[in-house]
C-alpha cells in the first residue's frame, strides 16, 4: 500500500500547488526562530540510544494521545523499557485519523531514516531496529544539517551562562547558527513560590544585591546586554493570562519590596507588577533592537494528580478562554505611546482570538514591514485546519504577504518536517485562491509570496548576524 504522506505531492492538490512547492519552497533553508532544543545536546552532538529515546521521551503531544487510548502511564513516562513503549505507540498510530501527528510520524520516518512504509504493529520491530541501528549516523547535528536549518533560536533563562552557546560558536562542523533567546518568565511571575530564590540567584549572577526595583531593572538590562553579545535577537514570554492595569513606578517598587519580604500579594498588586515589568522589558527590547514574542492563552497543569505525580510540561495543559483584547491592546499602547514598541510577535492558542489579535496588531504597525506579527499556529493548532485558519485570518484582517512563517516550538530534533508540512499547506492554500479566481495567476508574484513567507520575510525581519 503506497504511503502518500511520503510522496512529493503530499497535500498538493493541483498542478499550480506542486509548481509553487517544488520551484519556490521545497529547497529553502529553515529559520527556526523559536524552539526548546537543548544547547547542551547540540554541543555534545548527542547520540540517542534508540528510536524511543529520540521520538517518545519528552514528547507530550504523543503522551496525550497514548493516555487517551487508555495506555498505562508506565508505558508513557514510566519505567517500561524503550521497545515496550514504542510498541504501544506503534499500536496506536494506525488509528490517528485526522491527526497531524500521524502525518508528522511518517514524514519524520521518511525524511531522516528513508522509511516510506506506514508504521503498524506488524512492522514496528523491523522499523525500530532499523532506525536504532542508524542512530550512530543520526546524531543531533546530523539531524539539524539534514533539515537544511540555517538558524536555531533556543529558549534560555536570563540567569543562564550560555556556556553551550559559547562552545557551539567555536565549532566549525555545524553550519547552522545556534542562538539564544531570552525567556524571563521567572522574573515576571512574582506570585510563584520560587520567585524570591530566583531573584537571589539573579543577584549572584550580576554580582550585586537586588533589593529594589531600580536594581532589578539594572540586572535585567545587564543580562540583555550579555545575551546580545551571543547573537540574541529575541525574547519570549508565556503570557498564559493576559494582564495590563494602570500603575506607577512608586507603587510597583513597594510591591516588589513587599514580595522580597515574603509577603503574599493580592491579585491587583500582581497585575501591576507584571504590567510594569512587561512595559519595562519591551522598552529594553526596543533599545537593543530585539523582537519580543507573546505566547498567549495556555491553561497549564489542569490535573492536580498529574502535576504532583509527573510535574509540568507532561501533556497536562489546555487552551484557555480568558480575555485577550483589552490587556493586549493596553500593553502594546503603553510601549507605542513613547515610541518604544519593539518588533512583536503575538501568538494566541485559542483560535477564537485570531481575528481579535490581528485587528489589534494592525493598529500598531509602523515603519517596519510587518513590524507587529501574528505568529505561527502553535501547540494545539499546527494542523492543516489550524494553519489554514491562520492564513484565512491574516488574509481577511491582516497582511499575509508579510508573515514570517513557521517554527517548531519543539523539544525534538525530528520536528523539522513541520516546516515542510507548513510550506506544502501554504502552497496549496495559495493555489486554491488562484484556481478559484480569487487571486492573480502571475507566477512571479505567487512565487515571491511563497518564498517570502517560507523564508525571506523571517530573514529580513530578525536581521540575524551570523
Amino acid at each position: 500500500m503506497k504511503n502518500e504522506i511520503t510522496s512529493n505531492d503530499f497535500l498538493l492538490e493541483s498542478a499550480l500547488a506542486k509548481k509553487l512547492y517544488n520551484n519556490y519552497a521545497k529547497n529553502l533553508p529553515i529559520i527556526d526562530y523559536h524552539c526548546h532544543l537543548s544547547p547542551k545536546e547540540i554541543y555534545d552532538n548527542k547520540q540517542f540510544s534508540s528510536l524511543s529515546e529520540l521520538w517518545l521521551k519528552g514528547d507530550h503531544y504523543k503522551w496525550r494521545l497514548l493516555r487517551a487510548a487508555g495506555v498505562d502511564e508506565e508505558y508513557i513516562t514510566g519505567k517500561k523499557d524503550d521497545y515496550e513503549k514504542f510498541e504501544k505507540w506503534s499500536a496506536l498510530v494506525p488509528y490517528l485519523i485526522g491527526s497531524p501527528i500521524y502525518h508528522w510520524t511518517h514524514l519524520e520516518l521518511d525524511r531522516f531514516f528513508g522509511i516510506k512504509d506506514f508504521l503498524t504493529p506488524s512492522n514496528s520491530k523491523e522499523i525500530y531496529d532499523k532506525v536504532s541501528s542508524m542512530l550512530e549516523h543520526r546524531k543531533t547535528n546530523d539531524l539539524i544539517s539534514m533539515s537544511n536549518v540555517e538558524i536555531v533560536c533556543t529558549t534560555d533563562d536570563p540567569i543562564d551562562s550560555l556556556q553551550y552557546h559559547k562552545l557551539i560558536a567555536k565549532q566549525t562542523k555545524l553550519k547552522a547558527a545556534i542562538l539564544p533567546a531570552f525567556r524571563p518568565d521567572k522574573l515576571i511571575n512574582i506570585e510563584v513560590d520560587n520567585f524570591i530564590p530566583y531573584i537571589h540567584k539573579l543577584s549572584e549572577v550580576v554580582e550585586y544585591d537586588i533589593d529594589n526595583l531600580d536594581k532589578l531593572g539594572d540586572a535585567i538590562e545587564d543580562r540583555i546586554k550579555y545575551f546580545t553579545n551571543f547573537g540574541c535577537k529575541l525574547s519570549d514570554h508565556a503570557l498564559d493570562v493576559m494582564q495590563y492595569v494602570a500603575h506607577t513606578e512608586e507603587e510597583v517598587n513597594k510591591i516588589f519590596s513587599l514580595r522580597l519580604e515574603g509577603k503574599v500579594l493580592d491579585e491587583l498588586s500582581i497585575a501591576k507588577y507584571k504590567s510594569y515589568l512587561l512595559t519595562y522589558l519591551g522598552k529594553l527590547y526596543n533599545k537593543y533592537n530585539w523582537t519580543q514574542q507573546y505566547h498567549i492563552g495556555a491553561y497549564r497543569n489542569l490535573s492536580t494528580n498529574k502535576f504532583y505525580k509527573l510535574g509540568p510540561d507532561v501533556g497536562n495543559d489546555a487552551i484557555s478562554d480568558s480575555q485577550v483584547s483589552i490587556p493586549l491592546a493596553r500593553l502594546l499602547d503603553s510601549l507605542d505611546k513613547t515610541n518604544e514598541l519593539p518588533r512583536t510577535i503575538i501568538y494566541t492558542l485559542n483560535p477564537r482570538d485570531f481575528e481579535v489579535a490581528i485587528s489589534i496588531m494592525q493598529c500598531f504597525q509602523s515603519g517596519i514591514p510587518g513590524k507587529i506579527q501574528f505568529g505561527a499556529p502553535w501547540w494545539f493548532l499546527d494542523s492543516i485546519t489550524g494553519i489554514e485558519k491562520q492564513f484565512e485570518a491574516l488574509g481577511n484582517v491582516g497582511l499575509l504577504a508579510r508573515f514570517i512563517g513557521m517554527l517548531t516550538d519543539s523539544r525534538s530534533f525530528l520536528s523539522y518536517p513541520r516546516h515542510d508540512y507548513f510550506r506544502r499547506i501554504l502552497c496549496n492554500y495559495i493555489a486554491k485562491q488562484v484556481n478559484k479566481g480569487l487571486f492573480s495567476p502571475d507566477i512571479n508574484v505567487l512565487g515571491k509570496l511563497v518564498s517570502d513567507i517560507s523564508y525571506y520575510n523571517a530573514k529580513e525581519y530578525f536581521g540575524f548576524v551570523i
